[in-house]
């Protein structure tokens, strides 16, 4: 089984970037989640193509592949979580986030990452849900133009809460927005467990023909709590097994942002966890 694994730096808040980027090559990992924050390739500051081309260099020397994730609290709002969002009543607000995402697009196209990662927020208090709709549609079109003109993905998450949060929403959104190409999803396989009716292992094949982005880690159903792999209810195995049969080839990476005060010894726990697993799906006795 061919699956490339990387480690999500939302994970590794506590570390500089350099360092979290060689820590996951000495680890083994193939790539890294990049989520663009202010304390890693920060998307406002100055200098940002200088900072770009030099974090390119520096994933190019280690030999890791990268895809770009859009998920930072605060980067553009120091007092609203994810705000504002794609959402957002105010049009200039969600006009921010559009920028943020063609942004990130751009950025994407300089790293050589195989796919952006965006989702679509919370549906603000007193909104219809076809208003909220609209409002995603027209936020998301330049975005989606931009990903056309580089050549990269943008790749929608279905996130528990929000407007857009399991797989059949992500079905709704293609249907409204007219199926562009740049439109792919982020499967995150914790979700599945939460949320979806059905199990991981039929997402994955469900998800198969839009999948530009998958996020792994261990959840419990019911409860949106990323957790490490061992503490909650999933059968890894098969799931991985399923999806390497779809032939995904981007990165699968590993999602724990809330577990940064422990990350280092979190990424090689969680790498040596996946890699039994694969050797179990593969027929080898686990280690």
């Amino acid at each position: 089984m061919t699956l490339r694994l990387g480690y999500g730096t939302n994970g590794l808040t506590d570390l500089r970037l350099d360092d979290a980027l060689g820590l996951l090559a000495d680890l083994g990992y193939d790539g890294v989640g990049l989520t663009l924050d202010h304390m890693h390739l920060d998307p406002l500051a100055p200098d940002l193509a200088a900072r770009t081309r030099r974090v390119a260099g520096r994933l190019a020397g280690l030999g890791l592949g990268v895809t770009v994730e859009t998920g930072a609290r605060y980067v553009l709002d120091p007092r609203r979580k994810h705000g504002p969002s794609l959402l957002d009543p105010d049009p200039d607000a969600r006009a921010a986030r559009t920028a943020l995402l063609v942004r990130s697009v751009e950025v994407a196209a300089d790293l050589g990452a195989h796919a952006v990662h965006c989702f679509s927020g919370i549906t603000p208090p007193d909104t219809a849900t076809d208003t909220a709709w609209q409002r995603l549609t027209g936020a998301l079109t330049p975005v989606l133009e931009a990903a056309d003109r580089a050549g990269i993905p943008l790749a929608v998450e279905p996130e528990p809460g929000h407007l857009l949060g399991a797989l059949a929403d992500f079905h709704h959104l293609r249907t409204l927005i007219g199926d562009p190409g740049p439109l792919g999803l982020t499967l995150d396989i914790g979700h599945c467990q939460c949320l979806e009716p059905a199990s991981p292992v039929d997402c994955v094949k469900e998800a198969a023909p839009w999948l530009r982005h998958v996020q792994i880690e261990d959840m419990r159903r019911g409860v949106h709590e990323h957790l490490p792999f061992g503490d909650g209810e999933i059968d890894f195995p098969p799931v991985l097994e399923a999806l390497a049969a779809t032939g995904y080839a981007g990165l699968t990476v590993v999602e724990l942002p809330r577990h940064s005060h422990a990350g280092p010894e979190l990424a090689r726990s969680s790498i040596d966890f996946l890699r039994r697993a694969i050797g179990t799906t593969n027929g080898a006795a686990p280690c």
